[in-house]
């Protein structure tokens, strides 16, 4: 039976893109890559993702990936902003409907990001064309136990690096990593929170942005 592994990557950062990708193996190719060292994009380095990144492409029967940049994560609006859980699952969805495509029989296997498995589930159940072919499971650490997801992991990694590289050509090394944690990242925020604010790389419902936000207001209201 076939396997797609879906699994995201930058689901926390205050800027850029969060990436998802799927990836579609058999038996054989997934023995090939726990060979070659293929596990959670998280235990390998970026030189070693990006040079399992090209054998997994090269190998798997296809692979796809969605980047959801700020702008989705936070909603366009107040109107219809919806929940982070939400957003990996449409996005996981949207992955499935264009790999479903005359495989036959999938076992999908997704890392799930919510903490209620049946609940998460079942909204991406109601976002799939077509299910008549997949066997659908949602897990916890899926990326630990399966070679797919650790595949898929390995490329939404590289995806979500590729485009933070695009970000630091145009804004500078001073950019960071995109985390909050990353005291470059916290102060490029401080510093741009307004200047940038419309350039759509700042993820504007993140706490670090609205904080900094609230600083610099304060502070141009202590100008008066």
């Amino acid at each position: 039976m076939l396997i797609l592994g879906i699994d995201d990557a930058g689901r926390g950062p205050v800027i850029g893109p969060m990436a998802m990708a799927g990836c579609l193996l058999n038996d054989e190719v997934e023995k090939e890559l726990k060979k070659l060292g293929v596990k959670d994009s998280k235990q390998l380095t970026q030189k070693r993702r990006e040079m399992l990144a090209e054998k997994i492409k090269e190998k798997a029967e296809i692979f796809e990936v969605v980047l959801i940049p700020p702008s989705e994560i936070d909603g366009e609006s107040e109107n219809n902003r919806i929940k982070l859980n939400e957003v990996e699952a449409i996005a996981a969805a949207k992955i499935i409907n264009k790999v479903n495509k005359g495989f036959g029989k999938i076992k999908v296997v997704v890392d799930c990001p919510s903490v209620s498995i049946a609940k998460w589930t079942d909204y991406l159940k109601a976002k799939i064309d077509n299910l008549s072919n997949l066997e659908i499971s949602c897990e916890h650490k899926a990326d630990i136990n399966h070679v797919a997801v650790s595949a898929a992991s390995i490329l939404a990694k590289c995806a979500r690096e590729s485009e933070m590289d695009k970000l630091k050509k145009e804004h500078g090394e001073k950019i960071g990593s995109g985390y909050s944690s990353d005291p470059l990242t916290r102060k490029f925020v401080e510093n741009h929170v307004h200047t940038h604010k419309d350039k759509g790389i700042f993820r504007k419902s993140w706490l670090t942005w609205k904080k900094a936000s609230a600083t610099l207001s304060q502070k141009k209201l202590g100008d008066f």
